[in-house]
Parts: structure tokens; sequence; C-alpha cells
């Protein structure tokens, strides 16, 4: 079966602010942690167009024209790739070999089913070059890349602020910009701790002219995360400074005026709506918990939740993290039902990123021979029998999708079958897929379910399981008060974790943090999980990932960087 290979370029793509100037590609090759922006602002009007370019322009689309058009395609599927939800066949970015595993045997011993002649750890050194970045094949650049440009604009915003005369209150102007700039800084930071073993604090503007004064001082990656919950506490601060922070239609609160500019219109909709106040923090207590759920180990292998990991480059979660998961998100304190948050949404004219290409759902969905991206059978047997989110996204193909390791049977519809009131995971119609972009109130609930059942309470850890599952109107029997075991129950969780949070850039923190995706000889791996022989019969075997758990630090900012002598390590020192 031929596989049509999609690519997209941002060439006469239009921008939301035409004042923002960028360097041209191999530029932007040459320093990713430094690009251009220059602008002359001395207005209100002219701020808002120049944070609305810079945050969402800048931060999620500058640098991403590879593989799709935005931050939200390609960074995303490789969360997706790595946590084996996706498969692909064609070589764009690397996507066909990057999550192959070590090697598959049927779980009822026997010869393997499939051997990798280029391990993960192998094919990340081998591809981190800057003349294979600028090859398109070094996944290690986009995601740094994407999230040092984000928080470069936000250091060139800061100081703006105070230079601008504004109308109404402007204490509480400056402070909703100052939170904004804060917030997506924190953002940034979550995403470089989270996946890379080492990075850069830059808190001061760098343009290409004097890049090379940026700290040459890598530091471990949970020091990049204690940079991200500064900012995300600053950001809190600054909201908490402001007299109104109501969001209600028709406010006049300069709060939410600002927000309502900030933030596209098209994306107003459903939960991307501007958020109030409190809203916003519960945002910022979500986040903080990701922070530390997905950097510390809550291994989880072969249904044992007594299984170690040797060796990991970070460690395990103790009961005060717990404790602080249940403290941030917990009693309403994050993401609840409803609450506006950031999302994002396509459109057909001056889009963030584009319906066919933006995101990493709409290169998923479809027919699986148009697709660049496939499910996995391991991803499918997430599903309970009798899920109607199942039955409602996942029809059978008339032909199974030969491709070795990833051959399935099955291809998402895009906007579902039509059952009423159940979540769907994308379409090709502009406006009609809702993108997290930040925490979820399924996100939420659910590390409270986690901490709940590893600190004791497994049925109120189950409960909220259920009521994830209702939300999302999966209709199968709840399992709180089934007298189920603490393994049993983490075997729910996680399982729901994989099928409710599809597509929002989480999966392969979890796959990591369980354990799962570290070598056999570790104590990781995956056990009785789903795939296709040859014959495209059903088996079940023991799959030994072997990935490396944090990433290498990119070349394209090694090279024109070099390490300080004492600067942490820029590649993984535990593989």
């Amino acid at each position: 079966m031929k596989k049509r290979i999609i690519t997209y370029s941002l060439t006469g793509f239009i921008l939301m602010l035409a004042s923002v100037s960028c360097t041209d590609q191999l530029e932007k090759l040459q320093n990713p942690n430094a690009p251009t922006l220059e602008a002359n602002v001395n207005d209100e009007t002219g701020l808002v167009k120049l944070f609305k370019g810079a945050t969402w322009i800048d931060g999620f689309v500058y640098q991403m024209g590879w593989l799709g058009d935005s931050y939200f395609s390609l960074p995303y599927s490789y969360a997706e790739l790595n946590a084996d939800i996706l498969g692909a066949q064609s070589a764009n970015q690397n996507i066909s070999t990057i999550n192959l595993p070590l090697s598959i045997t049927p779980s009822g011993g026997g010869a393997a089913f499939y051997t990798n002649p280029l391990p993960q750890t192998q094919n990340i050194r081998t591809f981190n070059t800057r003349a294979f970045t600028a090859a398109g094949e070094n996944v290690t650049y986009y995601q740094w890349a994407a999230m040092y440009t984000l928080n470069n604009a936000m250091n060139w915003l800061l100081p703006l602020i105070p230079t601008i005369k504004y109308t109404g209150n402007a204490a509480d102007k400056k402070n909703t910009y100052k939170a904004w700039c804060y917030f997506w800084k924190g953002y940034a930071y979550a995403a470089i701790g989270s996946q890379y073993c080492a990075g850069l604090i830059n808190d001061t503007y760098k343009n290409a002219n004097n890049y090379r004064a940026t700290s040459n001082n890598y530091l471990t990656q949970d020091k990049i995360i204690a940079q991200s919950n500064l900012y995300y506490d600053s950001a809190a601060s600054a909201i908490a400074a402001i007299s109104n922070t109501d969001n209600a239609t028709g406010s006049p609160a300069d709060f939410n005026s600002v927000l309502s500019q900030l933030i596209p219109t098209f994306f107003q909709t459903g939960n991307g709506n501007p958020p109030s106040g409190a809203e916003w923090l519960r945002t910022i207590n979500t986040m903080k918990a990701r922070n530390i759920l997905v950097n510390k180990l809550a291994p989880y292998v072969n249904g044992s939740s007594a299984a170690t990991i040797s060796n990991a480059l970070v460690p395990a979660m103790g009961a005060t993290d717990w404790a602080a998961i249940l403290t941030l998100c917990d009693g309403g304190n994050g993401v609840r039902q409803g609450d506006n948050c950031f999302t994002g949404r396509s459109t057909t004219l001056n889009p963030v990123y584009t319906t066919l290409g933006g995101t990493v759902s709409a290169l998923t969905i479809g027919p699986t021979e148009a697709s660049t991206f496939q499910i996995t059978e391991r991803f499918v047997q997430n599903y309970k029998p009798g899920d109607a989110r199942f039955t409602n996204n996942f029809p059978t193909e008339p032909d199974v999708w030969s491709n070795g390791v990833f051959s399935v049977r099955y291809r998402i519809e895009p906007d579902g079958l039509g059952q009423a009131g159940v979540v769907t995971y994308g379409s090709f119609n502009d406006g009609a897929y809702q993108l997290y972009i930040v925490g979820s109130y399924e996100e939420n609930a659910l590390m409270v379910a986690e901490a709940k059942i590893q600190t004791g309470d497994i049925n109120g850890g189950l409960a909220l399981v259920d009521q994830v599952r209702q939300y999302q109107g999966a209709g199968i029997a709840a399992v709180s008060g089934t007298g189920l075991t603490k393994d049993q129950a983490l075997g729910e969780l996680t399982r729901e974790r994989r099928v409710a949070l599809l597509f929002r850039g989480l999966s392969y923190y979890d796959s990591r943090r369980w354990g799962w995706n570290y070598p056999i000889s570790m104590g990781g791996g995956g056990y009785n999980l789903n795939y296709l022989d040859d014959n495209d019969n059903l088996q079940q075997g023991t799959f030994d990932y072997s990935f490396m758990d944090y990433w290498d630090v990119p070349a394209d900012e090694t090279v024109l960087n070099p390490p300080s002598g004492s600067s942490a390590p820029v590649k993984n020192p535990k593989f």
C-alpha cells in the first residue's frame, strides 16, 4: 500500500501581525534561541497587535512550517508517536522511525517479531546535527526552537508594557499584559524542562545581532521546571493585583477588555473564551501540578505499582509530590468543568493554524491511506468494551493498514459517527475541533484521581475516572465502589489518561513516568500489548521500547552556544 507524503510550508501564510518581521529559514536554523523581532509601538492599538502576533505567530507558528503548520502539529505529534499512540510511514521529520521499539517478542515466548536496527537513542544522536536539522530530520530541534522563540517574544514584550499611555485603569491593564507574558514564559520553560535533559534560562530579549550574549550555562531540567513555576507564580501575582477580573460578556473591566483582544476572536468559543481571573488562576494551578506529575516517576509496569526504574534521569514521586498535586488541583482549585482556558480553533482567513494541517489531530483523522499518522493497535486496546468513544470514532477499515509494527485495523472518523454527547477527536471543518493548548478539566480530574489512588483513596480516585468518562460520553459501567485493588485502579487510570487526553501533547510524558518507555533492563517495558503479525492476525507481545527519557539539547544550540565549564550535561547522561 502506498502512502501519500504530506508536507506544508508557511509560504504565503497570512500573519495576524504584519509589523513583526522574521528571519529567513537559514537564520532560523542558525539561531533557534533568539529570533529577530522588530517593531515600533507607541499606543494600545499597536501593543495589542504586537502581543497577538508575538504570541500566536512567533510563539506557535514561526519555525514550525515543517510537517503541518504550527507547534500543535509536529511537536505534539512526537508526544503521540513516542507514546505508541500513533504510527507513520512517511520519512518526513523522522516520524516513521523515532518511535520504533527496540524489540517485540510474543507474550507466549518464541522468536522476536521485530528487532530495531537503529535504537532510538542512536537515532536521536545520529540526526542531532545542524546539517540534519536543515534537512528536516533532527527531532530535537522543533520543540526547543518553538518554545525559546515564545519565551524570547515575551522577553521582548515585557519592557514595552510601561512605555504605553493607557486609557481606563492603567494599572489593571499593565498587570493583565504582565500576567500574559509571565504565563507564556512559564509555559515555554515547562515544555523545555519536560522534554530536554538540560536547558537555558534566558530572561532578556536577544535579537539576531546579540544572541551570542545569551547564557551558555546549561541547567538541569529540574531547574528549568523551577523557572517555569516561578513565572506561573508571577502570573498569578499579577492577576491577584488586578481590581476587576470579571469575564462576563459586555463587562467593562479592563482585564477582560485586554484578554478579549489578545485571544484571537475565532478562538473565543467553547472553552476558549477569555478566562476570568479565577479561571486563569485555576489553569495556573493545573499547569504547576502538571510540572510535578510529568517530571517524576510513578512506575506502573506490567500491571504493578511495585515496579521500579533504575538509572532514570528524574526521581520517583514522593508523598509530598502527591500532596502538592492534591493541594493544587483538588477541591475546585484546578480547572473545573466548563472553565474557560486557552484553547484554539482553525479558521479560513488569517488563521493561527490551518484546519487541515495545524494539529496532530488533523494529520491523523480520516482514511489511513490518506492521513499522515495512523492510530496504533496499542492505543485502541485502551478502550473498554462498549465505550461509545470508540464506537463513535473508530470504524474498521476495509483493508488492514499494513505498516509492520504499526499495522492497524481502524481509522478515526472526522466528526465522529453521529452519537450525540460523545467526544470526537477531529474535524476537517473550520473551527469544529477544539485544541487544548493548556490544561483541561479532564487532565485536572485525572491528576487528582491518580494522586488519590496513590495515597490510599482508591474509590475517590476511581469516582473521578468515572466522571471523566461520563463527561466524554463513554457510557460504560462505573468502576468506583467495585472493590478494585490499587493496581487494578491504576490500570483504569492509565488507560483513561491515554484515551481522554488524546492529541493534547501529554501522552509521551505519561508513558515515560509510568516506566513503559524505559528499557526492560532498567525495569521498564510494555507488556501484553496488541500488534498485528505478518498475516494481520492479532497477537500480544512484550515491547522493549528503550527510549531516551529526556532528549539531548539540539546541536543547533550547543554548536553556536557551547556549554560553559559549569554547565549541566547537554547529552542525557543516563543513555
